[in-house]
């Protein structure tokens, strides 16, 4: 994927999750234990993270992985933590190297049954506003 020079204002968990090479259910989980990282919801009650949201989740993986705080240990850490300015510098960077431009990407069996089952709980999703609607 080739950059643009746009820079997003907002990332989906998704999105927010290659860039930061973790699993979602980590960054639900990480959610709940660190209310510093509090991520606004659009209409769809989906996440949506700021360039801050991601360097505070950068900052909380590198007390874990590398540091190897525990969690309550991050959490002290974090009560002094001062994010920088809203920059997009690093994060144009990461996701550089989250989309390299030559990468060809066969999905997997895993990744084909993890769309299915994306796209099954979207359609129930809509249904079921269709119905409220109606």
């Amino acid at each position: 994927m080739k950059q643009m020079g746009i820079k997003k204002l907002y990332y989906s968990i998704s999105e927010v999750s290659k860039i930061t090479d973790l699993e979602q259910y980590v960054l639900r989980y990480w959610e709940s234990e660190f209310e510093q990282l509090n991520p606004a919801k659009n209409r769809a009650g989906n996440r949506i993270y700021t360039n801050r949201d991601i360097k505070l989740i950068l900052y909380i993986k590198k007390l874990l992985r590398e540091e190897r705080y525990t969690i309550e240990g991050a959490k002290q850490v974090l009560q002094s933590y001062m994010p920088d300015s809203e920059s997009g510098e690093q994060l144009d960077l990461l996701a550089e190297q989250a989309y390299p431009p030559t990468l060809s990407v066969q999905p997997t069996k895993a990744s084909e049954n993890r769309a299915r089952s994306d796209m099954i709980e979207i359609k129930k999703f809509l249904e079921e506003l269709l119905v409220r609607l109606t």
